[in-house]
């Protein structure tokens, strides 16, 4: 991922160096149980940690020639650590080391966007929870339907994340699996109990049973739950666009005092950052198709799978990152306008009362079709005419030949739109 959307903590993780420490840590941990089985010499461990030197720029000479990362990382590891050094990656094979290397790099990660969901969950449960009676209308194929709250137009989102957060935690618990099994996942040249040490001291769980590889099928869900954790920010980004436009504006991004719009028009303020993490959404849902293409490797290893991760693996868990923390200021920082949101509600003048009238009107005698033609036709007739909704029932003896004028008006309540948010809050935000 470009410097431009990455952010300083996740961008360690998937660094070489940190990569590389993390394979030494592997190793290492997989000599100390063979110490402990005393099936290579005591203080093995102790002699090579206190040489061993991680030199990115050496390892990646190395491989130059040889063509293979890990034999090269291996190579420069001894350079330093000397004959001792001979004892690594005894019985283990590659995979051995780039698998548990790989998934608890996607831990790490993972960790990070369970923090960022968390932060981003707080900030809309405040716009929610703060504006849970503010009126707006609720809008059905893009057209006026019936009023809504703007509070419940959040609550929608933060159920969403709430529920992106359990996948992204049980995605994460997937993928925290090891693996030291050695070639074709037999355990032929290493004792399993090196495993079971291996993933205890790195936090992960043993992978039950490999080939010579972890199954994708364990990646494929991680990079699934983030694509789908994208299409919740995109949806989120494109509420935010449709609700800034000039003849809408019931919300707009934070502008700085020094913030420029267009470049041509000095008047402009764009929602660029809602635009910009729909187009980041689209990047990380990207990743989810080859991750799946990746279950279906030949028999019990091969390495078509290799360069989608090495790609894949950061740009998505990085670029996720910076749109969640994005998303999180967006909503913190969230111009929000009541008086414009009564202002469009009133633009069709009550006709989204509509269905109250219809299911009155039934409630009294009348068939559902009768009652629905003649509510459209009153409500066509406001709506081409610009005119009262209310005005056109009153004066229809249809109508007030069945229900009293008195009480046709309390059918206009925006009360009655909103009796029951307290209910949805409630079984929302419960613990």
């Amino acid at each position: 991922m470009i410097e431009r959307y990455s952010r300083k903590e996740i961008k360690g993780i998937w660094d070489d160096y940190n990569k590389y420490s993390i394979w030494l840590d592997i190793e290492l941990a997989a000599a100390e149980a063979m110490e402990k089985l005393k099936i290579i010499p005591k203080g093995v461990v102790k002699k090579v940690k206190s040489k061993a030197k991680i030199n990115v720029k050496r390892i990646l000479q190395i491989e130059d020639k040889v063509k293979h990362d890990v034999i090269a990382f291996l190579t420069s590891i001894t350079e330093k650590a000397g004959k001792d050094a001979r004892y690594l990656h005894k019985g283990m094979t590659s995979s051995d080391v780039l698998d548990t290397c790989f998934n608890l790099q996607l831990k790490q990660s993972g960790e990070i966007l369970l923090k960022d969901i968390t932060q981003l969950l707080q900030s809309i449960k405040k716009q929610a929870i703060r504006h849970k009676y503010t009126l707006c209308i609720g809008r059905s194929h893009g057209i006026h339907a019936e009023p809504i709250t703007f509070g419940l137009k959040m609550l929608t989102f933060y159920q969403e994340f709430v529920r992106n957060k359990k996948r992204l935690e049980d995605s994460i618990k997937e993928i925290s699996t090891c693996a030291i099994s050695g070639a074709v996942g037999t355990f032929a040249n290493i004792d399993p109990r090196v495993e079971s040490y291996v993933a205890k001291k790195l936090k992960l769980n043993v992978e039950p049973v490999s080939t010579q590889i972890i199954p994708r099928d364990r990646h494929a869900q991680f990079f699934s739950t983030l694509g789908i954790i994208a299409s919740s920010i995109e949806r989120f980004a494109i509420e935010i666009r449709h609700l800034q436009r000039t003849e809408v504006l019931e919300v707009e991004e934070f502008f700085g005092k020094k913030q420029k719009g267009s470049s041509a028009m000095p008047h402009k303020k764009n929602p660029i950052l809602s635009e910009n993490l729909t187009g980041l959404a689209r990047l990380i849902r990207a990743s989810v198709i080859p991750a799946l293409e990746n279950i279906a490797l030949w028999h019990e290893r091969d390495i078509s799978h290799s360069a989608v991760e090495r790609n894949i693996g950061p740009d998505s868990t990085i670029a996720l990152d910076f749109a969640l923390c994005r998303l999180n200021n967006v909503v913190k920082n969230l111009n929000i306008y009541p008086k414009n949101m009564k202002k469009n509600l009133d633009i069709t003048n009550g006709i989204f009362f509509s269905q109250r009238i219809l299911l009155e009107l039934t409630a009294v005698g009348f068939t559902r079709e009768d009652s629905y033609k003649i509510v459209q036709k009153n409500a066509m007739q406001a709506w081409k005419n610009n005119s009262s909704f209310y005005d056109k029932i009153v004066s229809d003896k249809k109508i007030t030949n069945k229900i009293a004028v008195n009480k046709l008006k309390k059918l206009f309540d925006f009360g009655y739109h909103t009796k029951k948010i307290n209910v949805i809050f409630k079984r929302s935000l419960k613990k």
